[in-house]
């Protein structure tokens, strides 16, 4: 599954309240740390590193479009709060076209930085959906993860490496469906079951 590391002007957004404010504070940098849909907006925890966070607070105070807002913790130069505006388009973009993001995403003058992952249909669907509402992007990189965690059950792994250890792929075979069965102590009915579901998840998981 590919993995991109993008760039959005969210700034060109109307709808995004949070862009705003970081171009009004142009040197100040809002990290992304969660960021969940509500019932109202959009829910975030956001980190802000800025020499004037008082200034930054006062902002958030003010804000019509602010819902809520918390002060988590603040120190010098950084203040973490809580925060519920608007959902901007772009972030429905997102959530309408199924891709995820990476956490944690960086705002600095308007432009959003981070990596999504999705499919190449649902990450061509977001850009398609950036460029009809005029909102500039930058496709930084495009990586494919081969990270094959959570593709298959501990069982299933455990049967497709012990079929490549004794050679079951081989051609010709090193071993045969009854040898391997026998050696991981099933029938055969059930180590053929096995196998063909991971091989199936193995093979849509390449094609995609």
């Amino acid at each position: 599954m590919p993995h991109v590391h993008l760039k959005v002007n969210i700034g060109a957004d109307d709808d995004n309240w949070l862009a705003g404010v970081s171009t009004d504070f142009s040197d100040t940098e809002f990290k992304i740390l969660a960021t969940h849909p509500v019932d109202d907006g959009v829910l975030e925890l956001v980190e802000v590193t800025t020499p004037v966070e008082d200034a930054i607070v006062r902002r958030f105070d003010e804000s019509p479009e602010v819902r809520s807002y918390e002060v988590l913790h603040s120190d010098e130069g950084m203040v973490l709060t809580q925060l519920v505006f608007p959902m901007p388009s772009t972030y429905e973009a997102r959530i309408t076209t199924g891709n995820l993001p990476r956490l944690p995403l960086i705002i600095r003058d308007g432009w959003i930085a981070g990596e999504l992952i999705g499919s190449q249909e649902q990450l061509s669907e977001f850009t398609t959906a950036l460029a009809a509402a005029d909102i500039p992007y930058e496709i930084v990189s495009v990586t494919q993860s081969d990270d094959a965690s959570g593709l298959l059950t501990e069982r299933q792994r455990e049967v497709i490496t012990e079929a490549v250890e004794r050679g079951y792929y081989d051609s010709p075979r090193g071993c045969t469906l009854i040898e391997l069965a026998e050696t991981l102590e099933v029938n055969q009915s059930a180590a053929s079951g096995v196998l063909h579901r991971a091989e199936g998840r193995i093979i849509k998981e390449f094609i995609s």
